[in-house]
């Protein structure tokens, strides 16, 4: 909800609200740590009864993607002057692109500090934050600044340094190649490498039949 909203209302039934059915068996109200503790130990086991399912537009308002390993195969490539090359997948800037003209809220958030990632943020049209120590506690923060629920944040990674991303959102997914225990905390795992077109591949989950 709006924070001001609230604030002017005094309650959390203000503005525009509507009534949503519910499945009594699935609802657990969280007021504390504890609820949601349990809420998370629960979740794997409702989505065991949808096999493989995947997010799509309707679950997600935001996809916050990683750097090196998932848009790039987390190769560095040195010259003799000590300027870094990657190599990026055209699909994944296909699909980037899809995913804006969806109206979804997109960043790049890396700890590398590396005037490549910022050149590809560019050209992709997408904000970027990099050279990032604590990338949870600046995820948390473009979300309370974005007014986007981590629950409705797909983020994407590779390696352990996601992990503490992976437990601040709502859809924490894996590229193919992630790190065993980073695949093993993920909600879904892409077929597609990181750096082969894994973004497009997501995307494809998201938008479905409107990815063009």
């Amino acid at each position: 909800m709006d924070a001001r909203g609230f604030r002017e209302a005094g309650h959390r039934f203000f503005g525009r609200t509507d009534l949503v059915r519910t499945d009594p068996a699935r609802v657990l109200e969280i007021d504390d740590p504890h609820d949601l503790a349990r809420a998370r130990a629960l979740a794997p086991l409702f989505d065991a009864e949808r096999p493989g399912a995947l997010p799509t537009r309707d679950d997600i308002d935001a996809v916050v993607l990683d750097f090196d390993g998932t848009q790039t195969d987390d190769r560095v490539l040195v010259d003799s002057e000590g300027r870094e090359l990657v190599a990026v997948h055209r699909g994944d800037g296909l699909g980037i692109a899809a995913l804006r003209r969806a109206e979804l809220a997109l960043l790049i958030l890396s700890t590398e500090k590396n005037p490549v990632v910022a050149a590809r943020a560019r050209k992709l049209q997408v904000p970027v934050l990099h050279g990032i120590d604590r990338k949870d506690l600046a995820l948390k923060q473009w979300c309370e600044e974005q007014g986007i629920a981590p629950e409705r944040v797909l983020y994407v990674g590779n390696d352990v340094n996601d992990l503490p991303c992976f437990g601040l959102v709502g859809w924490p997914v894996a590229v193919a190649g992630a790190h065993d225990v980073v695949r093993g905390a993920a909600r879904a795992v892409t077929s597609t490498p990181g750096g082969d077109g894994a973004i497009r591949e997501i995307a494809s989950w998201i938008l479905g039949k409107e990815l063009s």
